[in-house]
């Protein structure tokens, strides 16, 4: 349960990865997991040390914010995540 790891620090690893496997458990409620996804892309980007995480925590969100029809701006992080992997290359 993602309540296990809430009384951890912000930075701890376990507790970003939970809010983002709690973000991605609304899959068919999209309204519901925008705010914790939203989190944890925040969380991600302050303290994961690795890049591809936090391309991984923006393509959910973009696919997120896709679902529920905000097409606009799911393409503009959407060609932000293909930059960053461009320039990973």
């Amino acid at each position: 349960c993602w309540k296990t790891y809430l009384g951890r620090s912000e930075a701890n690893e376990y507790r970003c990865n939970a809010l983002g496997i709690l973000g991605m458990a609304f899959n068919e409620r999209a309204a519901d997991a925008l705010p914790v996804l939203k989190a944890y892309l925040a969380l991600t980007e302050r303290y994961c040390p690795n890049v591809r995480g936090v391309l991984t925590a923006q393509g959910n969100l973009a696919t997120c914010l896709g679902n529920l029809g905000r097409s606009d701006e799911a393409v503009i992080l959407e060609r932000e995540i293909y930059d960053r992997r461009g320039a990973m290359q």
